[in-house]
């Protein structure tokens, strides 16, 4: 093969390399996807209706004298820190606690929570993926269908803003488990807000933000506790049906 022939076929390489990573589905990262990404791949919006929380938040879960002293004195040993833990120390010395007392492991059926587990949707216009702080989903060893994320245990809104990569993890939560509405939460420091997402059509999506709980009034912490008991009780009433 002369030099000109082997000039033309590096040029058809660097062509096809070229034209390869012109043509690759874009990938966007939970943890860093912001609104205006989020905006640019799929039609979504907030509304501003506060009784679509009705039936989630007034639950009729009752909470024992046992669970209101455990509630009590998590807030005790943690109220002097809770605005100022790190990510890490916020997991560890009050949301896990609070997890492992709403209990979400059920053996017999198959269902579990998950943390920094790695989830993925594709289309054929964009991919979405990273790993949830925590995920409530079918499966023991592996996640298979999700039901209810929380995202972003952060002290501060300075560097990231959770509300877009919790909604980027919904999107994908929602249409993994082929579902039309699907519910979250995301925790700044001690406050938590609880969101709902539905889906419209497709690639059209609408958002509903609760007001906050703050989970460093016993009050507050207990409603926390009952709307994650709901969601539980939630998943595991549409299993036996």
């Amino acid at each position: 093969m002369s030099d000109f022939e082997d000039e033309i076929e590096r040029l058809k390489r660097e062509i096809a390399i070229l034209e390869g990573k012109k043509n690759q589905i874009p990938t966007y990262s939970f943890s860093k996807i912001s609104d205006s990404d989020l905006y640019s791949l799929v039609d979504i919006e907030e509304n501003f209706e506060d009784r679509v929380f009705n039936s989630w938040f007034n639950n009729q879960i009752d909470i024992s004298s046992e669970i209101e002293e455990f509630l009590i004195d998590l807030i005790e040993v943690n109220k002097n820190l809770l605005y100022s833990y790190s990510e890490e120390d916020l997991k560890i010395h009050f949301l896990s606690s609070l997890f492992l007392k709403v209990n979400f492991k059920s053996i017999e059926n198959n269902l579990r929570d998950f943390y920094n587990e790695k989830i993925t949707y594709k289309t054929d216009k964009f991919i979405l993926t990273g790993e949830a702080d925590f995920l409530f989903a079918k499966g023991l060893k592996y996640s298979t269908k999700p039901y209810f994320f929380i995202q972003e245990f952060k002290k501060g809104k300075k560097n990231s803003d959770p509300e877009p990569q919790l909604l980027a993890e919904m999107i994908s939560g929602l249409e993994i488990s082929n579902v039309n509405r699907f519910k979250g939460a995301y925790i700044i420091g001690a406050i938590w807000n609880f969101v709902i997402l539905e889906k419209l059509g497709d690639n059209k999506y609408q958002y509903f933000v609760s007001a906050n709980f703050d989970s460093s009034k016993i009050d507050d912490l207990k409603s926390i506790y009952k709307n994650l008991m709901f969601i539980k009780r939630e998943v595991l009433e549409k299993l036996e049906r």
